[in-house]
């Protein structure tokens, strides 16, 4: 996965250029499919970019100056690279029933369904096989509504020739995973039972949570985490 985009509400770019810039980070406008990009990276190398949909609803989180007439509304879709940008496209639409809808500026653009994040961009040459670590994006995921068609997409990708592991229990979903030609690995994961399963909605994010076959290692685990200070400007 190349680059993860986020959408934002229309008219919005100027503040979010600003609020990046305040922040140190330097940051590129580009144009695909009529639509305009502000690309920046993290501090790791992770490449984002924001981009302005009608579509989607505004977030109803406030945050300093974030008002929700500007906060990201979620996830917009994503750019992919791939070593065999053919066989990548030939998945996407044959295997995982996305519509190829046009090609510009060196992109392929597929639509699925899914309101805003229902846009990938796949560019059209070959990419160099990419190294894992920091900055990089081990795969990229898609949803199952629930366990019965998760189950069907298991079947389905393994009728198409390909290897799916076995359908893994992660406790807060269920997911499989596959290694696409073009060499990107795809994940199927199930909605239920979600993130409330084991605490209460209004308290996710308060604690660390871990499935059980963590626990034993929760000091190990605490131990390698950053502390997050959320600025409040």
């Amino acid at each position: 996965m190349g680059i993860t985009a986020f959408v934002i509400p229309p008219g919005t770019i100027g503040f979010w250029e600003d609020r990046l810039k305040s922040y140190g980070f330097s940051v590129m406008k580009a144009t695909r499919f009529s639509e305009q990009y502000l690309q920046f990276s993290d501090k790791d190398g992770l490449r984002l970019e924001f981009v302005e949909r009608e579509k989607g609803q505004n977030s109803e989180w406030l945050f300093g100056d974030i008002s929700a007439d500007k906060a990201i509304k979620g996830i917009g879709g994503a750019v992919l690279f791939s070593m065999n940008a053919q066989k990548t496209m030939d998945a996407l639409e044959n295997v995982m029933g996305l519509k190829k809808v046009g090609e510009d500026v060196g992109y392929a653009r597929f639509q699925t369904s899914g309101d805003p994040s229902n846009l990938i961009d796949v560019s059209v040459s070959d990419m160099e096989w990419g190294v894992v670590g920091a900055g990089t994006v081990h795969h990229i995921a898609w949803r199952a509504k629930d366990f019965e068609e998760h189950a069907e997409w298991h079947r389905e990708v393994a009728q198409s020739g390909y290897q799916p592991t076995q359908i893994i229990d992660r406790k807060y979903f269920n997911a499989i995973y596959f290694r696409e030609e073009g060499g990107i690995l795809f994940e199927i994961a199930t909605d239920p039972p979600g993130f409330a399963h084991d605490e209460d909605p209004d308290a996710l994010g308060e604690k660390l949570m871990l499935p059980s076959w963590l626990e034993p290692s929760r000091a190990q685990v605490e131990a390698n985490l950053l502390p997050i200070q959320v600025s409040k400007v």
